[in-house]
């Protein structure tokens, strides 16, 4: 018998069942800390606990310095769709529906996704690093010793810049790829920039703004509190510090997926 199980946990289908279970509970403490720390800094604003100077580094950190990757992320991605689209749609004579398509698949989709995992990739890793740094060398545990809530002081500003400045990012975003798409049809399309723009207007509703800016606000609330989370719990000196950043954009950029397929379904159908 003892023999038997020793073979059995030598076994691969041991080995690959024994690393999904790991993987698993994981998965499982990391979402229960994720949300802990949610409730946490819920209390903490409704309190009124927040640091004005801190939160606007942090706003000016969320807000300004991920622009130029953001925009072009979304500024590049409109042009490859529009240089695709514009094209084969002229073609086919449905020109007149360009602009409506293209800003469609920004307002709703694009821009807020395309910032979402821009930002993840630049001030979400960011954030993780710095908290999971803060961690390691024991700075975390000197504020909880100057008796300083130690979730408030670190999370709410930066969970607060999320949620105030990734609207006004995706905002912006969103511009620009509506008017790089109508600069990309006319060149490989050669579709009128007033046939794009009246046909822009025609899919484009006050629902899908609102819409637009609230799942901008889930999602930047989102990536600075898994960021953050992932970053507060790291262990282990500076593997940990690689271990937490990744781990960080990893569930961030899940999340965006997994938030995006909720607000389509609420929304949208």
């Amino acid at each position: 018998m003892i023999t038997l199980r020793k073979y059995l946990k030598q076994s691969a289908t041991y080995k690959v069942f024994s690393h999904f279970l790991i993987e698993f509970a994981n998965f499982l403490d990391t979402l229960g800390k994720i949300a802990q720390m949610g409730m946490h800094v819920f209390k903490s604003i409704c309190k009124g606990e927040i640091r004005k100077k801190e939160l606007l580094v942090q706003c000016d950190r969320f807000g300004v310095s991920s622009l130029p990757i953001t925009l072009s992320i979304v500024g590049m991605t409109s042009i490859i769709v529009a240089s695709q689209v514009a094209h084969e749609m002229v073609k086919q004579g449905g020109g007149n529906f360009v602009g409506l398509l293209m800003t469609m698949l920004i307002v709703r989709e694009v821009g807020a996704i395309m910032s979402g995992f821009a930002i993840t990739s630049m001030i979400g890793s960011s954030l993780a690093s710095e908290l999971a740094t803060m961690r390691v060398t024991e700075q975390v545990d000197a504020i909880d010793v100057l008796n300083v809530d130690s979730v408030s002081y670190l999370f709410v500003p930066r969970v607060l810049s999320g949620a105030i400045m990734m609207p006004f990012v995706v905002i912006l975003a969103s511009v620009v790829g509506v008017i790089l798409g109508a600069v990309t049809a006319d060149m490989f399309g050669g579709l009128p920039y007033r046939a794009y723009f009246d046909s822009a207007w025609l899919g484009l509703y006050m629902k899908d703004l609102g819409v637009c800016l609230l799942k901008a606000m889930t999602f930047g609330a989102t990536i600075a509190l898994i960021s953050c989370t992932c970053g507060y719990f790291a262990s282990g000196g500076a593997k940990g510090v690689g271990l937490a950043t990744n781990k960080a954009v990893v569930w961030s950029f899940i999340a965006i997926v997994i938030l995006d397929m909720v607000f389509a379904v609420l929304f949208f159908f």
